[in-house]
């Protein structure tokens, strides 16, 4: 186990090396002079190279880049372009909404999604198996933000039963800080639950033609046991794999969930960069998404053993 850890540890190196080329990229992919785009359309020549100086693009593409990589590995994230205020400190003050929303999405649609993939396993080709999975194409096929105005049109609007927009930290108690995230968690969770929902049942409808389910069945095991305990334990491996991939929507879905709910985290705090431009503050965001992908993606390999024995390494 403590050779595998290593030898994934390792091979995750040159993946953040990639990403953190890219991500340092960005600054030079976007369209146009983004000295030119800072500076706005008032600004001299003079203004225009005095920005350019002061972000670098006047020095060789290779020493910026190690120059940048050098402070990233020492924790600094650059300075905000308008705020001029730290990267890290911006990021530190925005990552609690979406840790918090993040975190509880992923419970709602765990909850949610497992059970009904196993049902509808278990019911194959009856109504509950067609409304399940009519449920997660529907899921799958409208967008985040529609059902985000949808939502929030009916429970906040109508019914005036949760709040529209805003977020309460856990500091000031658990029923605010949950009332303002229930709408946006179930707004992002619906693609999350199709996803892993689907791939449930494709995995049960395999494991529950095995012998050993037949066999537990003609000993008269009930039938919650043959299910949960023999069945869906062998079939977690690839649904802990589609979990662990699943990370990425909610990456990507909470920049739309926070700007339809007006939740103050990094989401918003990616918008509101890209709009004007603040190229250290997006560079900072994304590198930060992809190392939290590139762990749970460790962290989902590391739990294989957990969830199933035979596996060895």
């Amino acid at each position: 186990m403590l050779a595998f850890v290593v030898r994934r540890i390792i091979t995750t190196i040159p993946v953040m090396a990639f990403v953190a080329l890219f991500v340092f990229s960005l600054l030079y992919i976007a369209p146009g002079d983004p000295a030119a785009i800072i500076a706005g359309d008032q600004a001299s020549p003079a203004d225009v190279e005095r920005i350019r100086a002061s972000l670098g693009l006047d020095r060789p593409y290779l020493v910026r880049f190690a120059e940048w990589s050098f402070r990233v590995v020492q924790g600094d994230l650059g300075t905000s372009i308008f705020t001029n205020l730290p990267v890290t400190q911006l990021i530190a003050q925005r990552i609690e909404p979406t840790l918090s929303l993040m975190v509880l999405t992923l419970i709602f649609a765990v909850v949610i999604a497992v059970p009904m993939g196993v049902l509808a396993a278990w019911k194959a080709g009856s109504w509950v198996d067609k409304a399940a999975m009519g449920f997660a194409v529907l899921g799958f096929s409208v967008p985040v933000f529609v059902v985000g105005y949808l939502l929030a049109y009916l429970f906040a609007l109508k019914l005036d039963w949760l709040p529209v927009q805003g977020y309460t930290p856990f500091s000031q108690g658990v029923w605010p800080w949950l009332r303002n995230l229930i709408l946006p968690a179930v707004t992002l969770g619906l693609v999350y639950i199709a996803l892993i929902a689907r791939i449930t049942r494709a995995t049960m409808l395999e494991v529950l033609q095995q012998d050993y389910v037949r066999t537990a069945q003609a000993k008269g095991v009930a039938q919650k046991d043959v299910l949960f305990l023999h069945s869906l334990k062998n079939a977690a491996v690839p649904i802990v794999t589609i979990i662990g991939i699943g990370i990425a929507l909610l990456i990507g879905g909470a920049v739309v969930t926070e700007s339809v709910f007006a939740i103050p985290g990094l989401g918003r705090l990616t918008v509101d960069a890209i709009l004007r431009r603040d190229y250290p503050v997006i560079q900072g965001v994304v590198l930060m998404f992809s190392l939290v992908y590139v762990l749970v993606n460790l962290l989902i390999d590391l739990t294989y053993t957990l969830v199933d024995p035979r596996i060895r390494y």
